[in-house]
């Protein structure tokens, strides 16, 4: 049986690219890494806040399981700093291994130093109010995805997949799969074949000028 642990790792290493090609759910693209070679694989541990506030980021600190990654939903203010170095320092007490807000955070070079995964929609520097109604453990929407706990989210350069607890099995196989041909297709280009017969691609489409 795939430890946590293992499963981490080779989603990792399929990447969210390819794990997007493959059944993985795709957020939007405002969703990027803080800081450059952020990664981040794990399951989810919800979160929805009012617009504007974050006690229920502060909540979900003091009660997701070690080993999860907050996702975070902020409604439509987004360009407020919800999260910064010290929920950070908070959430590595806990044993949390990062964080996916459809929002904004701050204290970036921080972050970067605690070598803890972080993407967002925005840098911000104006925090959060912490005294509005929110919810955790709840299903959600980040990033235009829907999101509940236990699904995973992976993260790296190319952005946020979640991948649906219930799916996880039939995702990695056809991930596998991309991730196997996608080598072959390697070995063949460096040996001199070009995209157009490895794809089955019609040139005939492109007007071509004169030399």
């Amino acid at each position: 049986m795939t430890t946590h642990a293992e499963l981490a790792s080779e989603l990792l290493k399929l990447g969210a690219a390819t794990l997007g090609e493959s059944g993985a759910r795709a957020m939007r693209d405002r969703i990027t890494p803080v800081w450059s070679g952020a990664e981040i694989a794990a399951p989810a541990y919800t979160v929805r806040c009012s617009p504007g506030d974050n006690l229920a980021v502060h909540v979900a600190v003091s009660h997701a399981p070690e080993d999860h990654a907050l996702v975070v939903d902020v409604g439509d203010l987004r360009e407020l700093g919800y999260w910064g170095e010290v929920l950070t320092t908070a959430a590595e007490a806990r044993g949390i291994t990062g964080l996916v807000i459809d929002g904004g955070v701050r204290d970036v070079r921080a972050l970067k130093a605690h070598g803890f995964p972080v993407f967002a929609t925005t840098v911000a520097l104006r925090g959060a109010t912490k005294d509005l109604p929110g919810a955790v453990n709840v299903p959600i929407r980040c990033g235009g995805v829907p999101v509940v706990r236990g699904d995973w989210v992976v993260g790296d350069a190319d952005g946020v997949v979640v991948v649906p607890g219930a799916e996880i099995h039939p995702v990695l196989v056809a991930a596998r799969d991309r991730a196997d041909k996608e080598e072959g297709m390697f070995k063949a280009l460096r040996k001199g074949t070009t995209t157009i017969r490895l794809l089955g691609l019609d040139p005939r489409l492109i007007r071509k000028g004169d030399h």
